[in-house]
């Protein structure tokens, strides 16, 4: 069975966290420990956030006033490289010697026309007070938006339009390697108009569920995981009433109301390839991915459901 998950970035640097690279190292070996014996068992694709990291990233890069900070789709490149690196390690720590692993800097085309870019959603980097969060954007002309009690950068997000790496992802699967692809989202790409493919980066932040959907939906994988801080989709968040959906339709679910910032993406991804492959998406914690992969944990999408059932 060919399973794709997707990493959630504050999964591998927590809310709140020192954004050290000890912190993320030891997040990453506790996901190492939640999907080495999947990897076992199945062919596996792994996806991963990288919010919190690209906005240490661009922070960095703008505390040295003499160069200009370097633009969102470099960052994003080197995010991949750098998470890769250590999924690599910690994973290989754990499987047999002699299964590979790599690390693809996965370019994924979008449309500059995409109405994301005046809108900007996803958010990156660290939370911030709100009198912190208004001095950056008077100083870095950054967009704000609210985070639950505190504030966080917003960048643009447009829509994942095609993989450009998809063929050589094919052929890794193909001789039993494990796969870190889609990094971040995977890094934004346009080709210039009037030009005659001529490729270029975009300065923007795919989101990660909605690329690693597509992926997933491309390489006709059986089963699509998002892993993430939360251990399903409830109704009435944060409320005294508050529930945990155990399984749904794409239909039932989609017709709900989610957080544009947190779970909604990761809820249109799991329609989204459910609806479109016939076959099963999931959202849940990372360390119930067996129990999930079982349909005894987190929340399940699937055209087999049946409506909405909430966990008891």
């Amino acid at each position: 069975m060919l399973i794709v998950t997707a990493l959630g970035g504050n999964a591998l640097l927590r809310r709140g966290q020192p954004m050290t690279s000890e912190n993320q190292r030891e997040n990453i070996r506790i996901a190492a420990r939640a999907l080495a014996p999947v990897a076992r068992q199945h062919d596996m694709v792994v996806g991963h956030g990288n919010g919190p990291q690209v906005g240490l990233l661009a922070l960095q890069g703008a505390a040295y006033a003499d160069v200009e900070t370097y633009p969102l789709d470099v960052l994003d490149a080197e995010t991949e490289g750098m998470i890769g690196y250590m999924i690599e390690q910690e994973l290989g720590n754990l499987l047999p010697f002699e299964r590979p692993f790599a690390t693809l800097l996965t370019m994924i085309e979008v449309d500059p026309k995409d109405p994301a870019f005046a809108n900007p959603t996803k958010f990156i980097g660290p939370v911030y007070a709100k009198e912190v969060a208004d001095r950056l954007a008077a100083e870095k002309s950054w967009v704000f938006k609210q985070d639950g009690d505190k504030w966080r950068r917003v960048v643009a997000s447009p829509e994942p339009k095609r993989i450009f790496e998809l063929r050589p992802i094919k052929w890794l699967l193909e001789h039993n390697t494990i796969v870190i692809a889609a990094g971040g989202g995977g890094i934004p790409a346009a080709y210039e108009a009037g030009a005659h493919r001529k490729l270029g980066g975009v300065e923007c932040v795919i989101d990660k569920d909605f690329a690693t959907e597509l992926l997933a939906r491309e390489l006709k994988a059986d089963l699509y995981v998002m892993l993430t801080d939360a251990d399903a989709v409830y109704v009435d968040w944060g409320k005294p009433t508050q529930r945990a959906i155990r399984r749904a339709t794409p239909d039932s679910l989609s017709a709900m109301t989610f957080p544009a910032g947190s779970m909604g993406p990761k809820v249109a991804a799991a329609c989204r390839f459910a609806k479109a492959t016939g076959k099963t998406a999931a959202i849940g914690a990372l360390g119930d991915l067996e129990r999930i992969i079982a349909g005894e944990a987190g929340t399940t999408v699937s055209s087999a459901a049946s409506g909405i059932v909430l966990a008891r």
